[in-house]
């Protein structure tokens, strides 16, 4: 059984919070969360929460056990970018491209016989 949460619009480039997944893509829940928890990135925090709420759905819908779920997909799509504006010399103005991304972290049992 795979359980999925999910985190959009999320203030953040998803080149960085990318960084972090690969970090903890594979890894047993309890490994995941000492691994975020010791992060110093700022995409450490959002990842964290999502990962426990994907750990509580799992937990509260399907009734399955927290110690036996693995992160079987963690990924980063890019969301809306927002478009502003500074001023710059000589009248002008300069393009500003703040990045949002959408978080998925999918958790699976440990031994759910797939061949991922």
């Amino acid at each position: 059984m795979r359980v999925r949460a999910h985190s959009r619009y999320v203030r953040q480039s998803p080149y960085k919070v990318r960084r972090v997944l690969d970090l903890v893509r594979g890894l047993g829940v309890e490994e995941a969360r000492n691994v975020l928890r010791l992060t110093p990135r700022a995409a450490a925090e959002p990842i964290s929460k999502v990962l426990a709420s994907a750990v509580a759905n799992a937990e509260h819908n399907h009734a399955l056990d927290a110690d036996d779920l693995v992160i079987a997909e963690a990924y980063a799509n890019e969301g809306p970018t927002l478009k502003r504006f500074t001023p710059r010399a000589r009248g002008r103005a300069t393009s500003i491209h703040k990045r949002t991304c959408h978080i998925t972290i999918v958790v699976a049992e440990r031994n759910d016989g797939r061949d991922d």
